[in-house]
């Protein structure tokens, strides 16, 4: 007996080692299956987050791991090995599909862009009251572009800031004034009647001049005469008197949209200049009157943060002045 059970063994071990290799072998997919399968939940993610629904939610990918078909009575099961092998056929197709859809949706997003480039856009002025800022600061800086339309706040020209200001404060083409008529005798000779200083200080007595003109309600002659200083004394300590008042000549003559210009350039040209303060204030004056309620309550609130002592004390009557005839938000 005991000789039969010994020659029966390798009998024995060959049979449940042959009961035992399909187990076997179906045992080394199943790590690759379980790696393929997290492979898989990662890419309907992918999915999910490429093809968002509008509301919010997700939906499930348009694309599909194929679906692997009932076998037909008769047809041999499929070996692990083919299984995988269709799996991983239907996870690259969905990678394939997923970065094909990337793709295109960034050059769609750079065609947008480049439309959007070329495009351009349009500045719009508006007007907001300014933060606490430095004089120098960027909140200075936007108030001057509102107050200017978006004119540079580096002094100019007269003639360049005068037309700078003219383009923005209207939507009307500004016509070119006509050529004054010739005054009467009567006129030439009341002119001539007002003296001209004559003291050591030759640039002094040139803007004192333009003063008696203006003083004189001689508008016109003021004008020449304050134009005519500055070009010849472009750095006498009366420069900042001279544009201010070559301004309020303009303001006085019914010219707010000119005055403007000139006020606007004076405080431009040194905010800590001797009538810098008075330009801002004036300036606010010229928009009042060209119904420019927006750029008038711009510069009244500049002037509030630039010049608080000159609000309290020396303008003040003019400042509360133009702020009663003014709205401002």
């Amino acid at each position: 007996m005991t000789l039969k059970l010994r020659a029966a063994r390798p009998v024995l071990l060959t049979l449940v080692l042959a009961l035992a290799a399909p187990a076997f072998a179906q045992s080394t997919p199943a790590n690759v299956d379980t790696r393929l399968r997290a492979v898989e939940a990662e890419v309907k993610a992918l999915q999910r987050t490429v093809f968002p629904g509008g509301d919010g939610k997700y939906f499930p990918p348009q694309v599909q791991p194929g679906q692997t078909a009932a076998p037909a009575a008769g047809t041999p099961a499929s070996t692990p090995v083919s299984d995988l092998l269709a799996r991983m056929d239907a996870v690259e197709a969905q990678m394939a599909r997923l970065t094909a859809q990337g793709e295109e949706n960034a050059n769609r997003l750079a065609k947008l862009e480049a439309k959007l480039a070329a495009g351009g856009t349009e500045t719009a002025v508006t007007a907001a009251p300014a933060a606490t800022g430095t004089e120098n600061g960027a909140t200075t800086n936007t108030n001057l572009a509102a107050m200017t339309g978006g004119a540079a706040a580096a002094p100019k020209p007269a003639a360049t800031t005068a037309s700078a200001l003219a383009t923005a404060t209207t939507t009307k083409t500004a016509t070119t004034p006509a050529k004054p008529a010739a005054a009467p005798s009567s006129r030439v000779a009341a002119v001539k009647a007002i003296q001209k200083p004559a003291t050591s200080d030759a640039g002094d007595d040139e803007y004192s001049y333009g003063y008696r003109l203006f003083d004189a309600k001689f508008y016109p002659e003021a004008q020449q005469q304050l134009k005519m200083f500055l070009q010849k004394y472009p750095k006498h300590a009366r420069v900042s008197y001279a544009r201010n008042l070559l301004g309020r000549a303009y303001l006085d003559d019914n010219n707010p949209r000119e005055a403007a210009s000139w006020f606007l350039q004076n405080y431009q040209a040194g905010r800590k200049g001797d009538r810098a303060p008075d330009s801002l204030l004036y300036l606010a004056e010229a928009m009042r009157q060209l119904k420019d309620s927006t750029r008038a309550c711009v510069a009244l609130t500049q002037f509030g943060e630039d010049y608080a002592a000159e609000a309290a004390g020396r303008l003040k009557g003019q400042y509360d002045a133009i702020r009663a005839t003014v709205k401002c938000n």
